[in-house]
Formats: structure tokens, C-alpha cells, sequence
């Protein structure tokens, strides 16, 4: 017999004033080879296509979001999240809005691939980025400070387009995920840096602007 107070446990739900954040990585990218580096855009940085199993992953990652309530759409000015998102805008019908302050750390004079490259042959400088947490150890790159703020007006400005009590769909990159999860949790600054394309991470964002980091790198949508 139940007591008239007792109180169960329940799942959690955002408060109705909250915004939820579905916060997507893109699909595996083109791979990169000595002397055959990414087309940079403009502004400098690496824009390369969805590989073909990029293309896969952006497919099921379409189906996972099926599960999901998506009241918007985001992308960044690069590429690879415009094709990622482009089976879930293709399901929706809902445009996708770009938002340049999410696009990825920029890596100065490694950008384009080579940072992957110099990643795969071992270079010191890789090492030594990895060792103290921060890209800007790189010749030229977004110093971290610099790129934390830019993440978090994207992320502000996500959440003022969305509105509360509704949830947005974000395509964005690894780093840009590191960083929104190190925010909302006051963690070393790499402790998240390793998402994996086409991966689910939740993000909920109070009416007082608290950040609460619900799940990260969900990826069984991909087995």
C-alpha cells in the first residue's frame, strides 16, 4: 500500500523554461596526405567534404535524432556539419541557421589537415599540446581563452534562437564539444576534447544561464 507522500523516482526533464542542446559531431571528414592537404576557406580555415563513411554516419545519425524532439537547426560556416545535418534538415523540413562562432578551433599555421598528419607521424609539438591542454601551443593557433568565449556566445546565441522549453539540433566539431562540455563542467580543459564523428552529446541550458552537461559521445546509433 502506497503512502500519500511518498515520492519515486522519475527521468529527468529540463525545466520548462530550459533549452535542450542536442550537440552533434560531424561525420568522419576526408582523409588528408602529404602535399594534399583541405581547401581552406576565406578566413583560413580547413573545409574539407564528408568522407563516404562520413556520408554513412550522417544517415544513421539522422535515424537516432528520429527518436528525439528537434525544434531547430544548427550548423557552422564549414562544410562537413552543412552535409552532416543534411539528412536530419531533409526529415524536418526545418532550415538550418549557421552559427560561425561554433565552427572549430582554428589551428593557425597546422590547419587543413596537417595538424593530423604531424598527429599520426608523432611530432613533438602535438605531444606537447596534448601534455599542457591547449591548442594554441600550435604555430598561429586560436589562442584558448579566445576560443572559449566565441564557444560560448555561440552557445548563447543557440539558445536565444531556440527559445526555451524547446530543443535544438547543433552539427558541430570535436574541439567545440571539448570545450562546451569543459564549461559545463569545470573540467580540465581536454578531458572531453574526444567525441566521435557523428556522435550525441546533451546539453541543457537553464533560464539563469547555468549549463548542465546531460550525456556525452552517445554513439550506439553507429554499431
Amino acid at each position: 500500500m502506497s503512502h500519500p507522500e511518498e515520492v519515486g523516482q522519475r527521468r529527468f526533464q529540463p525545466p520548462p523554461d530550459a533549452t535542450e542542446i542536442l550537440v552533434l559531431r560531424h561525420g568522419a571528414s576526408a582523409p588528408v596526405a602529404p602535399g594534399m592537404l583541405h581547401e581552406l576557406t576565406p578566413d583560413g580555415w580547413g573545409d574539407p567534404d564528408l568522407a563516404p563513411e562520413g556520408v554513412e554516419q550522417a544517415e544513421r545519425l539522422a535515424r537516432r535524432l528520429e527518436l528525439e524532439r528537434i525544434d531547430a537547426i544548427f550548423v557552422t560556416t564549414l562544410r562537413r556539419t552543412v552535409q552532416t545535418a543534411a539528412p536530419t534538415v531533409a526529415r524536418t523540413g526545418i532550415e538550418p541557421v549557421v552559427v560561425p562562432e561554433l565552427a572549430e578551433v582554428h589551428l593557425g599555421e597546422w590547419e587543413g589537415g596537417e595538424y593530423r598528419l604531424r598527429a599520426r607521424r608523432g611530432d613533438p609539438l602535438v605531444l606537447r599540446a596534448l601534455r599542457e591542454e591547449r591548442w594554441d601551443v600550435i604555430p598561429g593557433a586560436e589562442p584558448a581563452e579566445a576560443f572559449a568565449q566565441r564557444v560560448r556566445r555561440g552557445i548563447e546565441r543557440v539558445v536565444e534562437l531556440t527559445g526555451p522549453g524547446r530543443t535544438a539540433a547543433a552539427f558541430v566539431h570535436a574541439g567545440v564539444i571539448g570545450e562546451i562540455c569543459r564549461q559545463a563542467t569545470s573540467s580540465r580543459r581536454f578531458a572531453f576534447v574526444h567525441a566521435d564523428n557523428a556522435s550525441l552529446t546533451k546539453l541543457v541550458v537553464f533560464a539563469d544561464g547555468r549549463w548542465l552537461l546531460r550525456s556525452f559521445n552517445e554513439t550506439t546509433h553507429l554499431d
